[in-house]
């Protein structure tokens, strides 16, 4: 049944109408070509900057060299906004140091993140969305320090 009929038949004006010139009508099942004007304004929407994607993704990487172990609570609160932190320990006495290094491995436990011994005294954090690869642990004992702090 054309869509014709299937309107005059609403409306009953089926009895003034002949049928026998009338061509049957197939409904198509796949959607009407769009225009390439519709195309490219479509893709066009589709398109994203790759300058913007590497703008909001892009992981920071933060500096801390804390004086008191009151600071270890702002190196955890860059650790929750998902930014790596490097923290040079070097001056600040040995028992701070050791507190902070437990503040921090506390943390980064309960973000899923990690902690390395990257240099005498000082430590790289970082959250679970950073991935470090490789290992300086095997050149400091290639050198042997004499540090024995940790």
């Amino acid at each position: 049944m054309s869509i014709k009929s299937k309107f005059k038949t609403f409306f009953f004006l089926d009895d003034e109408y002949d049928y026998e010139n009338e061509e049957p009508y197939e409904e198509q099942s796949a959607p009407p070509a769009r225009s390439q004007k519709h195309q490219q304004a479509t893709q066009k929407q589709n398109v994203v900057s790759l300058q913007s994607v590497q703008k909001s993704s892009a992981s920071k990487v933060v500096l801390v060299e804390p004086r008191v172990y009151a600071e270890a609570q702002d190196i955890s609160d860059q650790l929750k906004n998902r930014r790596a932190v490097v923290v040079n320990l070097q001056r600040i006495d040995r028992e701070q140091a050791k507190r902070i290094v437990d503040f921090l491995s506390g943390t980064v436990y309960a973000i899923g993140g990690d902690i390395q011994k990257i240099g005498t005294d000082i430590f790289l954090c970082t959250p679970d969305n950073v991935e470090v690869s490789g290992s300086i642990s095997q050149i400091l004992q290639e050198t042997e320090y004499e540090d024995t702090r940790w």
